[in-house]
């Protein structure tokens, strides 16, 4: 699977985009960013939610648009949809054209995920 577009900022990232992909990240990045007090970058070649330690990424691939959270796993409840991947309790929203969600749904997953973040602080951070 093919990377995200290289982009120096985040708007850049969302420009690079097209088609069914620009308008779901678009609506993603505009839905997250109005949940909570997010910074927002670019990190390992995605668009990047950072509070206290990195959050939520969007992540554009060839067929199809990742909506991951680092603490994924934590918010299967609000969306069973999330597949575990990898470390940190990441978990992954993967969608197609075809799928739905919406900006509440989404608005809803990052205001908790930032929620986890405040109270449980930076997820890739080495616990003793």
């Amino acid at each position: 699977m093919s990377m995200g577009p290289a982009a120096s900022s985040p708007d850049a990232y969302i420009a690079a985009l097209s088609g069914w992909q620009r308008d779901r990240a678009e609506m993603m990045r505009a839905a997250i960013m109005g949940a909570a007090p997010f910074e927002e970058t670019i990190k390992w070649t995605n668009l990047v939610f950072l509070a206290k330690g990195p959050c939520i990424l969007i992540r554009a691939e060839e067929s199809r648009v990742l909506l991951g959270f680092w603490r994924g796993i934590r918010l299967r409840g609000l969306d069973p949809r999330i597949k575990a991947s990898g470390k940190y309790e990441l978990g992954n929203l993967i969608l197609t054209e075809e799928m739905v969600v919406t900006p509440d749904s989404v608005a809803e997953l990052a205001a908790e995920a930032f929620r986890l973040n405040q109270q449980l602080g930076d997820p890739t951070a080495l616990r003793a």
